[in-house]
């Protein structure tokens, strides 16, 4: 494995992708397709059939991205209009800071339920209501530090949701990722030796910004 595809390890989005399917084959829908995202997956898990969601088509993705993808569906989450989207489809289906800026993600969860087959896996991350309290820094640190975010959802409204929907929560709580804690002192000796400013997103892990939960679908 590369060192770029082996560091993508280590992020929660791809943990539990490992967690949920090891070296499986799956088929997975992101939703939330920009920032190269097929490229970082498709680096790890080469058995993964990659569909990708997003508002716009070119959110920091390339050619080199598309042309790992299956499938891409271009749309406005809120509608609430997957028709587009093939039913029991999915093996997973991923949701990693997408609902804060969905003011109906509730609906929008309940109406991607469809896509994913009996046993399939849901990862979603937002965040928390802890990320309301702490304070302004570039970079998003506080939840309205980032004008896009619209609403603060929590672990047992989700976990409600899920239950409701014959769905079971595996697991779920805020973000304590081990490895990006420790790597913190370096990600700060870093922005600070090139001239950078610090990211807000440096101290997620250790102040608690984000939630997640790790679902089932009975």
């Amino acid at each position: 494995m590369k060192l770029k595809a082996f560091a993508s390890t280590f992020v929660s989005k791809i943990s539990f992708l490992q967690k949920s399917f090891g070296g499986k084959s799956f088929r997975l829908l992101d939703i939330g397709a920009g920032n190269h995202s097929a490229t970082k997956i498709k680096s790890v898990f080469s058995n993964c059939e990659y569909h990708g969601v997003d508002l716009e088509r070119n959110y920091n993705n390339n050619d080199a991205d598309f042309a790992l993808m299956t499938g891409f569906y271009e749309m406005d989450l809120t509608k609430l209009d997957m028709s587009s989207i093939p039913d029991n489809y999915f093996d997973g289906i991923w949701m990693v800071h997408v609902i804060e800026h969905l003011y109906n993600g509730d609906k929008v969860i309940e109406a991607l339920l469809p896509k994913l087959v009996s046993g399939g896996f849901l990862y979603i991350e937002y965040p928390g209501i802890k990320s309301t309290t702490l304070p302004s820094m570039h970079g998003t640190l506080n939840f309205k530090d980032d004008d896009t975010h619209v609403r603060v959802y929590s672990v047992k409204e989700l976990t409600e949701l899920f239950e409701k929907n014959n769905c079971k929560v595996i697991k779920g709580g805020i973000r304590r990722n081990i490895w990006f804690m420790m790597a913190m002192p370096f990600r700060i000796i870093s922005h600070m030796f090139r001239g950078k400013k610090l990211q807000g997103n440096i101290f997620w892990d250790l102040l608690g910004f984000a939630e997640y939960v790790w679902v089932r679908k009975n």
